[in-house]
């Protein structure tokens, strides 16, 4: 009786979305070195990331919350609408300890920060793909402790909605709101509508004081 033949075993399909070019490269470098994972696309922005996703039918895909159009969080939002059997793992440059319950709460299924090493991206890409729920163990334990005392963190921009956190994000980058517009897909208009949502939750009087308020914040690195 002859052996099975184990080199011709599946390969977990895995789409890339991020708008840095050398981070796909890279990603892609280190996954089609794996025995069992295979990238089968990629894309840069929201708007490719629905189509070639759709088009693709990975098994999972890693996502970037900062493209070069759309919003990532809208994206994991939109794919478990349209896709809801592509597992999403987010490698983003920002820290866990504001995000990553952020990308959960819209559907991801893990969240690893881009500094970490790449074993804790593939442990979670693996994790994910079997069906578990991954994050970075230090962080698991702040979570928990937050549920359990109740309460929130003590930033202020935790009382911002998600979109209203990406306005807040763009501006702190020295993003005009015309740009914001066209990054998020949405007009001029809405995005006024959001910096004075912000400017009330944050009890901030002018638009100064919002730019102000926006780039200390980003300047934490968050």
């Amino acid at each position: 009786m002859s052996k099975p033949n184990n080199t011709s075993r599946r390969k977990h399909r895995i789409f890339m979305v991020d708008d840095h070019p050398l981070v796909r490269e890279w990603l892609r470098v280190l996954i089609d070195s794996q025995a069992d994972l295979e990238v089968c696309g990629e894309a840069e922005d929201a708007p490719s990331a629905m189509s070639g996703i759709a088009e693709t039918k990975p098994e999972l895909a890693i996502v970037d919350l900062s493209l070069s159009k759309g919003s990532g969080i809208d994206l994991i939002k939109d794919l478990r609408k349209c896709q809801p059997e592509v597992a999403i793992v987010v490698l983003s440059m920002h820290d866990e300890s504001f995000y990553a319950e952020r990308a959960l709460r819209a559907g991801a299924k893990a969240y690893v920060v881009k500094r970490e090493t790449t074993s804790q991206i593939l442990a979670a890409v693996r994790c994910v793909l079997s069906g578990g729920i991954y994050l970075n163990p230090r962080f698991a334990t702040e979570l928990t402790q937050k549920f359990v005392a109740g309460g929130g963190g003590g930033s202020p921009a935790e009382l911002l909605s998600d979109r209203e956190l990406e306005v807040f994000r763009l501006l702190g980058q020295g993003q005009t709101t015309s740009f914001i517009a066209a990054t998020l897909s949405i007009n001029l208009k809405t995005v006024q509508a959001y910096c004075a949502r912000i400017k009330e939750k944050l009890g901030l009087n002018n638009a100064s004081e919002l730019l102000r308020a926006a780039t200390r914040w980003q300047d934490q690195g968050v």
